[in-house]
Parts: C-alpha cells; sequence; structure tokens
C-alpha cells in the first residue's frame, strides 16, 4: 500500500506515521473477515462469499479480538462477505473499541442507512470504506445486482452524515480500468476525501482474465497520478493496493520529470518496506483460521481457536512464515535481479495446497518492463522518514 498523496503530492496524512514508519513491538493490521454471507455476489469477490459457513460466535469473536490487543494489532478491519450481516456486528465493533483496538469497516454500502450510520458512530467506527466499481451500469453488472450503486451512494452519505470518515474502495480490472478518472469525480462530488485502489489478486471468484496487461496497469497507474495531482485539494489520500511494483513506477516516474519529492518519497518507501503480507498484514478467516493476507486463502498459519494469534503469529517454526519473512528465500529469480527489489519485495505467493518452493510466484505478477528493472536505483538519500 502506498500514498500516492504523500509521496508524489507532498501532501501528509494522519495514517502515514504508521505506513512509513518502523514501530518495533508493533502487530500487524489485521483484516477480520467476519462472515461469508453477503447480499450480494460480485463477480471479482476475493473470499468468494455468499454461502452462509462456519464462523466465530460472539463469545469467539470477542476472544479473537482480545487476542489482537494481546499481539499489539493497531486496527482490525471488519471485513467479509459482507460484515454488517452479522447480527451481533455492533456488539462486535463496541467491544473492539472497549479493549483499545480502532475499528474500521469494508462494505459494499448497500445495507448503511441513516439508522445504521448513526450506530456505527455511536460504536465508535472510525473509518468505513464502500466498494465502487465505476459508473452505475459498470457497478451494478460487478454487483450482479441492479440498484447496488445507489445503494453504495446512499452508504457513502449516510456515513457522512454521521460524521463518520469513510472512503471508496476500487478494484481494478479489464473491465472498469477506464473509469478511473469518474471515481476521482465521484469523490469529489460526495466529498469523499480517500480513495483505495487495488489491483485484482486471482483469489475467490476473480479469474486471471480480468487482470489488466502489464502497459494497461502503467496506464492506469499513469492515470491515478494525474488525477491524484489534479484533485490533491480535495483529498486526503489516494492509496495503491496489492502490486507493490507500484512503489518502483512511481519513483520511476518522478525521475523522469525531475520531481521535488523524489528523494523523500524513496526514503518513505525504503522505511515501508514494500510488501508487508505476513508481517505487517494478517488476515483471519470467519471460521478463526489465520491467513498471511485477505488474498490468500489456501494456506492457513493455524486457527485461534486452537492456538491464540499471537502464538499463531510468532511461530518461528512455521516454514511459510519464514519464507515470507526471508523474501530473498521466495522471490522468483526476475524479482532477485530486480534493482528495486529492497522497496518492493516482490509479491511472493504460493496458489495451490503445498507451499514447497518450487510452487512460489510472484502474484500478482509484476508489470515493470525488463529494462525498468535494470534501470538502477535512486542513490539512497540522507532523509529520515520517521522524522516528520
Amino acid at each position: 500500500m502506498i500514498n500516492v498523496l504523500r509521496l508524489y503530492c507532498g501532501k501528509v496524512s494522519r495514517s502515514d506515521q504508521i505506513r512509513y514508519a518502523r514501530h518495533e513491538g508493533i502487530g500487524p493490521v489485521v483484516a477480520y473477515n467476519c462472515t461469508n454471507r453477503c447480499n450480494l455476489w460480485c463477480v471479482h469477490c476475493y473470499s468468494d462469499a455468499g454461502q452462509q459457513g462456519q464462523e466465530l460466535d460472539t463469545d469467539q469473536a470477542k476472544a479473537l479480538l482480545a487476542q489482537l490487543v494481546q499481539a499489539r494489532c493497531p486496527v482490525v478491519l471488519f471485513s467479509g462477505g459482507e460484515p454488517l450481516l452479522r447480527p451481533d456486528i455492533m456488539d462486535l465493533l463496541a467491544y473492539a473499541r472497549s479493549v483499545g483496538l480502532q475499528a474500521a469497516i469494508s462494505t459494499n454500502g448497500t445495507l448503511i442507512d441513516r439508522t445504521s450510520a448513526r450506530e456505527l458512530a455511536r460504536v465508535g467506527v472510525h473509518y468505513v470504506g464502500v466498494s465502487i466499481d465505476g459508473p452505475e451500469h459498470i457497478h451494478d453488472l460487478f454487483r450482479r445486482r441492479p440498484g447496488s450503486f445507489r445503494g453504495a451512494v446512499g452508504g457513502i452519505e449516510s456515513c457522512k452524515a454521521a460524521g463518520i470518515r469513510v472512503g471508496i474502495r476500487y478494484t481494478i480490472s479489464v473491465h472498469n480500468i477506464e473509469h478511473i478518472p469518474f471515481v476521482f469525480g465521484l469523490a469529489k462530488d460526495l466529498e469523499v476525501r480517500r480513495l483505495c485502489f487495488y489491483h485484482l489478486v486471482v483469489c475467490g471468484r476473480a479469474c486471471r482474465e480480468d487482470i489488466p496487461t502489464p502497459a494497461q496497469t502503467r496506464l492506469a497507474m499513469d492515470t491515478i497520478l494525474d488525477n491524484a495531482l489534479a484533485s490533491a485539494d480535495g483529498l486526503d489520500e489516494v492509496l495503491t493496493v496489492g502490486n507493490h511494483a507500484d512503489g518502483p513506477y512511481l519513483l520511476l516516474c518522478m525521475a523522469r520529470e525531475g520531481h521535488p519529492n523524489l528523494k523523500m518519497a524513496w526514503a518513505c518507501l525504503k522505511a515501508a518496506g514494500g510488501n508487508r503480507s505476513g508481517i505487517g498484514i494478517a488476515c483471519v478467516g470467519p471460521d478463526g483460521n489465520v491467513f498471511a493476507d485477505q488474498f490468500w486463502r489456501n494456506y492457513s498459519l493455524g486457527n485461534v481457536m486452537e492456538r491464540p494469534f499471537a502464538q499463531i503469529w510468532h511461530d518461528e517454526g512455521n516454514h511459510v512464515l519464514r519464507l515470507i519473512r526471508q523474501k530473498d528465500m521466495s522471490a522468483d529469480p526476475r524479482c532477485l535481479g530486480c534493482c528495486w527489489f529492497e522497496i518492493c519485495k516482490g509479491n511472493a505467493r504460493f496458489r495451490g495446497p503445498d507451499p514447497a518452493l518450487a510452487n512460489w510466484v510472484n502474484e500478482p505478477a509484476c508489470y515493470l518492463s525488463d529494462q525498468q528493472i535494470h534501470q538502477g536505483q535512486i542513490p539512497s538519500p540522507a532523509w529520515d522518514a520517521s522524522s516528520e
């Protein structure tokens, strides 16, 4: 995850202190997929949501949240499926806040009205991210339900009326890649100040055929940069998520432009450390299984019903965790030969059940050209990103 407004436009957000500074002893940000139930059937759903499955009950979910406090996790993101379909969601959100966790929600927005938004504000939700896939006809096609776009927009408006910080989440695929400017325009119209652009990962119902080509992805990044710069006054954060080639690509663009923020951006990205899956990011599924991130569901690190989260997360004997945290052992040869490796660290993961090193791949794939990965790093500046 990189903040384009911070690196490219020099605009600091309150989350950048966590994002671009090292805090020893702090646990991971945790995405808690608290249910697999959903009222929509999105074509690119990473969790393949919509069907009833086993999930932690209220007491078990509260025990998990207490475990996350013990593991010093700073933020828990309630996701799904659709988290608002859990009958006890307000109770869980209130409990999270009572034990010292910052609680956020990732939602399709269609179930949020003025009453539920006021309730979310009452229990202390500090952020709500609502998924938008493009203009109304594109969004409804993705969500497979007419009216879902208007429902999502209504959810955003209700959150804003309740005083809740709200953002738009947009997953880039071949089907909506040309609509990135629309999202900036929608954010302006709705006075939303945070945008998150997700690279599509082949997980759940997402198909490899939906992934943009490298050339399309580079064009999408150029479009995000141009629109972020033009819209900077009305936004607090513009984030790209899911492909850590974004950092090197941004630096290459800035170097080509002779950008005055180049050295600062380089230092921030180096401090962030590239891919943080299994390091600064974790996921807990509805049934308590722990994963390296929310897009990696083929291998469970353990289950919180059997061992506390902290024991699972700090298990030095776990072969997969060792490879995740020593990327020079699991990255593919192209990554290891890349001059940007220390900033990106690749997207190393395996997709099947077998974690043997031969099965690890760069997923999602790098979109930098061969020339770009050998272009040479910008000299390390005398700049301390944590000093701001």
